[in-house]
């Protein structure tokens, strides 16, 4: 796996290195946008909403790739654009005014409605549910962490950002871990009660 995000991330930077980034966002899009999409869907609980904030996430991956600092993985800045989008299409209902379309970047586009239809949602109705009576930040930890298996250093980026020093690292490490345990253990409550688990 960490070969895997290796060689992607090395072939998004030699893509922007050559000035071509549209194709640093397609190969982006086509190595971290299943992954992408399958968090919103679990995070949002419905199809819709999450083809709908998978766009605006393209979108800004899009529009923001070439000044990307590179000071985290590429997965976790995705995660990142991904949880804020997911905020923004919750807060809004809708996509934000002065964002650029989508019809701008046209193989984009495309990229993104082929990810959208080609990737299954297997979400369990039961388990959104559950899910969506957790709070938007304890939701996000417990798929990113469980389902995606990032370490407590990505998920630190994913909710403080790509400009976090160290110090604001290792604190956030911390509150994630124990907020993680907290969660954990009222999901499966939760799941208990509910018949879920055993």
């Amino acid at each position: 796996m960490k070969e895997e995000q290796g060689a992607l991330e090395a072939s998004v930077l030699a893509a922007l290195e050559e000035g071509d980034a549209a194709r640093a966002t397609t190969l982006a899009l086509q190595g971290r946008g299943p992954e992408v999409l399958r968090f919103l869907r679990s995070l949002l609980g419905d199809e819709t909403r999450a083809g709908d904030a998978f766009s605006v996430f393209a979108e800004r991956l899009w529009t923001s790739l070439p000044q990307f600092g590179w000071q985290c993985s590429l997965r976790s800045w995705c995660f990142l654009l991904a949880r804020h989008a997911a905020v923004d299409h919750a807060r809004l209902g809708e996509r934000r005014a002065g964002e650029v379309p989508l019809s701008q970047a046209s193989e984009v586009e495309k990229l993104a409605e082929r990810l959208r239809t080609e990737t299954s949602s297997n979400i369990d109705r039961a388990r959104a549910e559950l899910r969506s009576s957790f709070s938007e930040e304890d939701r996000t930890l417990l798929l990113l962490r469980l389902e995606e298996g990032l370490s407590w250093r990505e998920l630190s980026r994913v909710f403080l950002g790509e400009q976090a020093d160290e110090a604001a690292l290792e604190r956030e490490s911390a509150r994630l871990r124990k907020r993680y345990q907290l969660a954990k253990d009222r999901f499966v409550a939760a799941a208990k009660a509910r018949g879920l688990l055993r």
